[in-house]
């Protein structure tokens, strides 16, 4: 191994694309038991590692040398092996502090809740710290002298001002969790979630329904990764090689989503839209018909409409687990928040929105078959759809066009 990453599970890992991306050399996972670490760092066989869950305080022991910083921290995320000493540090400090100034999440004089008793919490600890948080507590599931319990902190502690996740609890593929209820904690007015993977973790998405400031760790990784890579290479990164590496590695992870009322052009659209992208392009409503065995109309005559909702939220979620896709959804699929978040979570979601006027009904829409029943379905579910969009884009021009226009609006946002 050249240069690479250890941990117990790296499946959701996107290391390997960001240092790739930074210096181009080459760039290994390496998940490893807990009784396999030592022998590893005895080895020495590679030139530089980073170090995620849960090993950032098991490798300390068997380094030569420890950084100041990453010894106050308690933790290490990069090791480098020069000449055979092996020599710790900790980026994660910098790629924290760093994302929580570019979403303007400010500590000072607030408390702050750190959740998790790990490397990255020992981290998070010490950046609040550095920017003047009032009152920092850790937050464990068990009791211990550094950590109170999480119901402590919901007795005792609901008026935190910022909670910080560093558990992995919401991490792919487990994303239906959530560390906590926001509702315990009213005086919230910023939330930072460490886990990247997915993009937008259940517990970013109900800070941001709350309006409240929330973001996933994706700036992070990539702020320590490059300082990782200056350790490793001694070369620097500057900030807009960061800024450069986040923008690609964020665009090619979310999906584009389309949603909108039956006859906008979805489909026609997320094709046309696709094909610039050089991406996959999926219809929800083809991934349900293939599964089930019959067209729509079919399955609603002969299973009803729920058995349809519910391979409806199963085939968005699944859709939604992996980025990089174009997703046509079908004309419902906004009326399930579950299905929202499932999309949210690692898309930007584009309504496009076509006047009632210039929709026709169709008799292959279980719902809209005639102009009445339409009608009733655009007044139930056009402020849904605005409410569930990140962006609106109206259809009124030609199909190039729109697509067009539904590409720029997807490039441009973050």
């Amino acid at each position: 191994m050249e240069y690479g990453l250890i941990g117990e599970k790296l499946g959701h890992s996107f290391s390997r694309e960001i240092h790739e991306k930074l210096r181009g050399y080459s760039y290994e996972l390496r998940e490893l038991r807990p009784d396999e670490v030592e022998a590893f760092l005895a080895a020495r066989e590679f030139r530089g590692i980073n170090v995620t869950i849960p090993y950032k305080e098991t490798v300390i022991p068997y380094l030569d040398e420890i950084d100041a910083a990453a010894r106050a921290i308690g933790a290490v995320n990069t090791v480098v092996n020069r000449g055979g000493r092996l020599c710790g540090y900790n980026t994660d400090f910098l790629g924290m502090r760093n994302l929580m100034l570019r979403e303007g999440i400010n500590p000072s004089g607030k408390k702050v809740l750190v959740l998790g008793s790990g490397g990255t919490s020992k981290t998070a600890l010490t950046v609040v710290k550095s920017l003047g948080a009032s009152a920092v507590y850790r937050v464990s599931r068990q009791k211990r002298d550094d950590c109170i319990t999480y119901e402590e902190a919901r007795a005792e502690h609901s008026d935190a001002g910022i909670i910080i996740n560093a558990t992995p609890v919401g991490m792919y593929p487990n994303t239906d969790a959530s560390p906590v209820d926001l509702s315990d904690y009213p005086g919230l007015t910023g939330v930072v979630d460490a886990i990247y993977n997915p993009l937008r973790t259940k517990l970013v998405l109900a800070a941001k329904e709350r309006g409240i400031s929330a973001t996933g760790g994706l700036y992070m990784l990539v702020g320590q990764a490059a300082a990782a890579a200056e350790h490793f290479t001694g070369e620097a990164c500057n900030p807009a090689e960061v800024t450069r590496v986040y923008r690609e590695l964020l665009l090619g992870k979310e999906n584009l989503v389309l949603t909108g009322m039956p006859g906008v052009g979805k489909t026609t659209i997320g094709r046309i839209a696709a094909k610039r992208l050089g991406r996959r392009f999926v219809d929800s409503d083809e991934v349900i018909a293939e599964r089930a065995g019959c067209d729509i109309p079919t399955l609603f005559a002969t299973q009803g409409e729920k058995a349809f909702r519910d391979m409806e939220t199963a085939a968005l979620r699944e859709l939604s687990a992996t980025g990089g896709k174009v997703i046509a959804t079908g004309g419902g699929a906004v009326l399930r928040p579950e299905n929202v978040n499932a999309l949210r979570a690692g898309g930007v979601i584009l309504f496009l929105d076509r006047p009632l006027s210039s929709i026709t009904a169709t008799e292959g829409r279980p719902l809209s078959a005639n102009r009445e029943a339409l009608e009733a379905r655009y007044r139930e579910r056009y402020p849904i759809y605005c409410r569930t969009s990140d962006e609106q884009v109206r259809t009124d021009g030609t199909i190039e066009t729109v697509a067009e226009e539904v590409l720029q609006t997807f490039l441009e946002h973050e």
